[in-house]
């Protein structure tokens, strides 16, 4: 098992966001959770990237608890986290943007391969390398960052709303570089407000409603879930 959520509550003050939730990752899954604003989904990661630490509950990774490791351990151990709305260096440019995805490593010949990699993946990035993040796309800016994200090489990649914001031709673009990505063996925890993209490419899925997890199953067993057709994708 790659990943495994025990348990975990976690509070802001007097505000319970996590109330006791358990779910794991294998190797190669594409993991998805879903839910409305408020149901806890960016928590879970910030709490998974140690941005946040759990008053309860534990958190292994490759069956090691992370639960009090700091941020940048996490990525040096391979998880990586591409957070909601971007927030990439928008005065800088795409490679200086790339090379901080980097920072925890020093291999300048891996990190070089890694950009390959990402430029495989993303080849308008290559193509905008002396650009500033702020003068990109909201598109291309998502890529920037998914590609940052990708610059530690982690095992497992945290994505937190990537379509938010996009046109719906760049989100069906987006989604099919996501599955790309998890083929080439990155294994990959999703949240994401657009349920049917997102049951789309998961392998295995959690609903979640105001920090309990409701509902779980293969993707295509909630894909056809009553509750979440009505809920979640608009039937």
């Amino acid at each position: 098992m790659l990943l495994q959520v025990d348990d975990i509550r976690v509070a802001y003050g007097a505000i319970q966001a996590v109330q006791g939730i358990s779910f794991h990752i294998e190797q190669g899954e594409i993991v998805t959770l879903i839910g409305a604003n408020g149901a806890g989904k960016s928590t879970t990661l910030r709490t998974i990237s140690g941005l946040l630490r759990p008053t309860t509950g534990d958190i292994l990774y490759q069956g090691k608890s992370i639960t009090k490791t700091s941020p940048e351990r996490i990525v040096k151990m391979g998880i990586s986290q591409v957070p909601e709305g971007r927030q990439i260096f928008a005065g800088l440019t795409v490679r200086e943007n790339l090379e901080m995805g980097a920072y925890t490593r020093n291999d300048r010949k891996e990190i070089e391969h890694s950009m390959e990699r990402v430029f495989s993946s993303f080849p308008r990035l290559k193509e905008r390398l002396k650009q500033r993040g702020g003068t990109l796309s909201g598109g291309e800016q998502q890529m920037l960052a998914m590609g940052r994200g990708l610059m530690s090489s982690p095992a497992l990649l945290l994505l937190d709303e990537p379509s938010m914001g996009l046109a719906p031709i760049l989100v069906d673009e987006i989604f099919d570089i996501i599955a790309r990505i998890n083929a080439e063996g990155t294994s990959i925890l999703l949240v994401e407000q657009n349920a049917a993209m997102a049951l789309s490419i998961a392998s295995r899925a959690y609903v979640l409603e105001t920090g309990r997890i409701v509902l779980e199953g293969s993707a295509n067993e909630v894909m056809h879930n009553p509750m979440v057709r009505q809920a979640y994708l608009g039937e």
